[in-house]
């Protein structure tokens, strides 16, 4: 699920791709509540319907 940069997941602002790799794709976010910057880490789909997966990500 690539994001794009302004888009908003709850309080987190997109700013930019940060990498990927084989657990999911890392992007640089401005929390909007706390107002900094954060890391924010996708799994892919079929990963976070994986419990084991899930839980190693946890």
């Amino acid at each position: 699920m690539p994001l794009r940069a302004g888009q908003k997941l709850n309080h987190y602002e997109i700013v930019e791709p940060i990498g990927k790799g084989g657990m999911g794709e890392v992007y640089r976010a401005r929390d909007t509540k706390l107002d900094r910057d954060v890391a924010i880490k996708i799994l892919p789909e079929a990963f976070a319907r994986d419990k084991g997966r899930l839980e190693r990500f946890q």
